[in-house]
């Protein structure tokens, strides 16, 4: 285990070609939504060069973005910190999330043609083949890819815009509970896929609205001490 509590080999090295300074960027906000770099952990400049095989000076950059974007705490005289989400950060995000979602939803029903819930059915599946193996990881990653799924059923350009801001975010705060919500999760994802195959706009929401709101209760509930 390095000190930055990176298992070896866990972190590529990034390839040369192309912009350096923002797939220095990419991997390390990578790393802070998957968690492999905790809240609250000190990331050593050097260390995390060495980890991606670069000079400091992209990583030096990634941080001070990081940090202007609210991923990373820079303190005086104590250096970088991945941030530690307040709850009410997180109820905020959460709640902006079901507005944006409970809409996707809506317009996915009015919208989504067959070959459309055919897919939603192919990542609900996977899904549940996740949680059988307990791979929390790819759980996580069919999750977004569930819910990304959906957005772009609804066919509103504008509302994907807004729910891509948010997502990594989201990832972030669902990581710590998908073990939580498990399978329960994605037999929501299946009833909302029921409801988006019978054009039921109103359902739609309706369980769109209930599915965020228990990730939402889960993730403060794993909060508390």
């Amino acid at each position: 285990m390095l000190s930055t509590g990176l298992p070896q080999g866990a972190v590529p090295r990034l390839e040369r070609p192309g912009p350096l300074r923002e797939r220095v960027y990419e991997a390390l906000l990578e790393l802070i939504t998957t968690r492999a770099l905790q809240p609250g952990q000190h990331l050593v400049e050097s260390e995390l060069a060495g980890h991606l095989g670069v000079s400091r000076q992209p990583v030096r950059e990634a941080l001070q973005r990081l940090n202007t974007e609210g991923w990373v705490d820079l303190r005086p005289a104590q250096g970088a910190f991945v941030h530690e989400p307040t709850e009410e950060e997180a109820d905020q995000l959460l709640s902006v999330r079901m507005l944006l979602e409970a809409e996707a939803a809506r317009l996915a029903a009015a919208n989504a043609d067959r070959d459309g819930v055919t897919a939603l059915e192919e990542l609900v599946a996977q899904g549940f083949e996740a949680v059988a193996a307990d791979d929390v990881d790819t759980a996580v990653a069919l999750n977004a890819r569930f819910h990304a799924k959906v957005v772009g059923l609804a066919g509103n350009a504008v509302l994907a815009e807004l729910a891509a801001q948010v997502d990594r975010r989201v990832r972030w705060y669902y990581t710590p509970v998908a073990r939580q919500r498990g399978r329960q999760s994605w037999i929501e994802h299946r009833a909302l896929i029921e409801a988006i195959a019978d054009r039921d706009e109103q359902r739609a929401t309706r369980l769109m609205r209930e599915h965020t709101e228990h990730t939402r209760r889960s993730y403060h509930g794993q909060a508390k001490p």
